[in-house]
């Protein structure tokens, strides 16, 4: 069985993270959804939250799981069985940036692959912090969330 996993912290799940899982999943026969606990970045929903928003929107891909993590990915990768990282790259400077994990995490575990994909030109410019600022200001961000996560974005700001 080929498993990839999609590392992030997902806060929130967008419509791009949608579309590179609903490709990966054509790739490979499980991909892990990896969501982090990122402590550092202090995120705007909690990990349990974060779970529950990518599970409920991903639900209908059965190629996919949702889980938490918090350290290595390697060692993640290890626990699982994943051979691949899934990593979407939007731009020159993503490259920069992931071209130095994935050469990390190679050199930690020499067999684990990492595969940069490209976003639907739809979803190109959606980055989960512009949605969390467009929505911390009273903006609209159903083109870019599932219908869920933007009123879950709602809610956390009306609070």
């Amino acid at each position: 069985m080929r498993i990839a996993l999609y590392p992030g912290t997902f806060d929130p799940i967008t419509q791009g993270h949608i579309d590179l899982l609903d490709r990966a999943s054509t790739l490979f026969d499980k991909v892990i959804v990896a969501v982090a606990a990122s402590r550092r970045k202090q995120p705007l929903f909690s990990l349990e939250e974060r779970i529950a928003l990518c599970q409920s929107v991903l639900a209908n891909n059965k190629a996919v799981q949702v889980q938490a993590f918090d350290g290595l990915l390697v060692d993640l990768a290890r626990q699982t069985g994943a051979t691949a990282v899934i990593r979407g790259v939007r731009s020159t400077s993503d490259f920069e940036y992931e071209f130095q994990l994935a050469t990390m995490n190679r050199a930690m575990l020499p067999t684990l692959e990492t595969v940069f994909l490209t976003p639907d030109p739809r979803y190109a410019h959606i980055s989960a912090t512009l949605v969390r600022e467009i929505a911390g200001l009273g903006g609209d961000v159903s083109q870019f969330v599932h219908p869920q996560v933007a009123s879950a974005l709602a809610k956390r700001f009306t609070s």
